[in-house]
């Protein structure tokens, strides 16, 4: 499923992205591309992974930059938040479309958002059950294993981030991230 893409489809690829909060259109797509990952690809849910933290978590989505006249871009990637505790946030939900993995960055501008976001709103300590397969990515992005779990039948471990690394978004400053990848 996760096949390398020829080089021709890559190339066309968009180049630049931005990963903004969802509103209720963002919101629905995420959960369609939630469900495209979790319940037809990896198989960790039957049907849809859709749960009551939905309810009150902050979605967060990335989307292809596009001529505005173009209207927005497909959602590529998603992520929620939520607060666990009084400034204890857990991030959950991290899926990009397959087509899109290649680009090498929207996990992580993702991941990015989420965890500025939270840090923005008031957060001593952010969390997240990661996929085992995910670590490394998460270690890149100054995370750490606390515990080693199983989740759905999958090996996850439980991370924190660093927050040092995740500075609050300043009063007046958008709280989005774009990003460009190379090539």
């Amino acid at each position: 499923m996760n096949a390398p893409q020829p080089l021709a489809a890559r190339l066309q690829l968009p180049r630049r992205y931005r990963v903004v909060h969802a509103d209720a259109d963002g919101r629905a797509a995420a959960l369609r591309l939630r469900r495209a990952v979790f319940c037809e690809e990896q198989g960790l849910f039957a049907g849809d992974d859709a749960d009551d933290i939905d309810r009150h978590a902050l979605t967060l989505i990335a989307r292809p930059l596009a001529e505005p006249a173009a209207g927005p871009g497909p959602v590529v990637g998603t992520v929620r938040i939520h607060r666990l505790a009084p400034r204890v946030w857990q991030g959950s939900r991290l899926a990009v479309a397959a087509d899109f993995r290649r680009v090498g960055a929207i996990g992580g501008a993702l991941i990015q958002l989420a965890v500025r976001s939270a840090n923005t709103l008031g957060c001593d300590r952010f969390v997240a059950q990661v996929q085992a397969r995910n670590v490394p990515l998460f270690e890149r992005l100054h995370w750490r294993s606390v515990e080693a779990l199983e989740l759905h039948g999958q090996p996850h471990h439980l991370m924190e981030a660093d927050l040092a690394h995740y500075p609050a978004f300043a009063a007046g400053e958008a709280m989005q991230v774009e990003l460009q990848r190379g090539g």
